[in-house]
């Protein structure tokens, strides 16, 4: 196992931000589709004389845009699985890591996607009678050192 796994579960959990967001969006859209009334005039009638109002909603887009939300939604759970998988592989990776302080530091930034700020200041909290406290700046080294030692 290495860095990459880390780097793919990013990427796999901006992935499901877009996919929720796409799924959104088109329940969005089949709202407004139900809520818009068609209407038309017709003739008919004796001799074509006539004439009638019909009203009714969109059916056959609102179907497709139906259909294609069920599919949305299918692949979202597929890919949600996917993530959790991933999710158990970087929890691995991490635990694989022998220092527990850069494990917790790993741990705040790649798993519970905060900002090197945020970890500074929950490490912070971890280890308040440590002689230098953490920065946003040493926090980003420790991981850079980590991984270039590493290759």
């Amino acid at each position: 196992m290495d860095r990459t796994i880390l780097i793919e579960y990013e990427h796999m959990k901006n992935r499901i931000k877009i996919l929720r967001e796409r799924i959104r969006k088109l329940e969005r859209e089949i709202e407004d589709l139900k809520e818009q009334i068609a209407s038309d005039v017709v003739s008919g009638g004796y001799g074509g004389n006539q004439h009638f109002k019909v009203e009714g909603i969109p059916s056959g887009i609102l179907k497709r845009k139906q259909e294609l939300l069920e599919r949305r939604r299918t692949h979202l759970q597929r890919e949600e699985l996917e993530l959790l998988e991933l999710t158990n592989e970087a929890e691995e990776y991490i635990q694989s890591i022998s220092s527990y302080e850069l494990r917790n530091m790993f741990d705040f930034y790649y798993l519970q996607n905060m900002g090197w700020s945020q970890v500074a200041y929950r490490m912070n909290c971890l280890y308040p009678n440590r002689k230098t406290p953490y920065t946003e700046e040493s926090c980003r080294q420790r991981n850079k050192r980590f991984f270039d030692k590493i290759k």
